[in-house]
């Protein structure tokens, strides 16, 4: 169901004010590994988790104990595999990647933290310059 003209309005309203109030909190919910699996991505890992799942369950079912350990433990594995599937979003993200200024467009990163490094300062006096820019 589509959002009326006034929803719409008031959802970029609110979009706005997020990225005024927040800006490293928006590009982190932007931006984020591990992030909403595409469509394509959540049916392979239903599959696999469903196929995981029921060799798990035939596991159960064998004889042996030796068959029954092993056809398990690759279900599990093919379960867990399957839901850090759905959940990574791997290394090239969708979205943009960036600080995310105050009127909503995203400006490259700046590698401050690399070039901080570099010049030989101490991690406290990082932490505390870094306190000082967010409460002048």
């Amino acid at each position: 169901m589509p959002l009326s003209e006034h929803e719409q309005r008031m959802l970029d309203q609110i979009e706005s004010a997020l990225y005024a109030e927040d800006p490293k909190f928006a590009s982190n919910v932007r931006g984020g590994r591990f992030g909403g699996a595409s469509g394509k991505r959540r049916v392979i890992a239903a599959i696999g988790f469903a196929v995981g799942l029921m060799l798990l369950i035939a596991g159960m079912l064998l004889g042996k104990v030796e068959y029954t350990v092993i056809v398990g433990l690759i279900g599990f594995l093919l379960m867990f595999g399957s839901v850090i599937y759905a959940l990574w979003s791997g290394p090239a993200s969708k979205g943009p990647r960036g600080t995310v200024d105050e009127d909503g467009s995203v400006r490259a990163r700046s590698g401050r933290g690399r070039g901080a490094r570099a010049s030989g300062q101490s991690f406290v006096a990082r932490m505390e310059e870094r306190f000082r820019r967010r409460f002048p």
